[in-house]
């Protein structure tokens, strides 16, 4: 399909065309030209927008990552569950969305694997916001006494300990083992321990 040249080019345009450049292209080939042209704009054009590759680079990445934590942000906010049923659905989206990100368009997936090894300052913005979530449902079970094990004054270690305990599920790198058979029992089976451990 022609690129519109009536509609006006703005960011979230251009992080559009850069996806898809990078799907077709690959992160080693795909340049700040090709989506350009992708656009039916020229490359200053682009450049207005953002300064210079690497920042674009960094903008579809935080894009592509925030799709997730936005998500992941509503189901905080439900009421009709208890915390400890918040925390299962919460990490349940979570390794959710990344085996559908994986699965559904790997080469994309293997492109942002590349991405977030470049930009480290946005991995580790997701990553906050990921446990500053956590952070929030811990803090509504201790308030409604479903986590007795957890206190206020360690909810923030509690958070990331219960991020990093279930990284097998959530981080990229652990793309491989979400086709085994049964990760499912093995997802159930780490998050009843750490639900079990949060209730003690």
């Amino acid at each position: 399909m022609a690129p519109s040249t009536t509609e006006p080019l703005t960011a979230e345009r251009i992080l559009v065309a850069t996806e898809e450049v990078l799907r077709r292209h690959g992160p080693a080939k795909a340049t700040v030209v090709d989506v350009a042209r992708a656009l039916g704009v020229s490359h200053g054009s682009v450049y207005r927008h953002f300064r210079t590759k690497a920042a674009l680079r960094e903008a579809v990445t935080k894009r592509w990552l925030d799709r997730t934590t936005q998500m992941l942000h509503d189901i905080t906010r439900v009421r009709s569950e208890t915390p400890p049923q918040l925390l299962r659905h919460w990490l349940g989206a979570l390794f959710t969305a990344k085996r559908h990100k994986a699965g559904d368009d790997p080469e994309l997936f293997a492109t942002y694997q590349v991405l977030l090894g470049e930009t480290s300052a946005v991995v580790e913005e997701h990553i906050a916001d990921l446990v500053g979530q956590l952070v929030y449902i811990l803090e509504r079970g201790i308030r409604e006494a479903d986590f007795t094990g957890v206190t206020l004054a360690t909810v923030d270690t509690t958070a990331r300990a219960v991020f990093h305990a279930t990284a097998r599920f959530h981080d990229p790198a652990y793309a491989p083992v979400w086709q085994q058979p049964d990760i499912e029992d093995q997802f159930t089976a780490v998050v009843d321990l750490v639900v079990r451990g949060l209730r003690a």
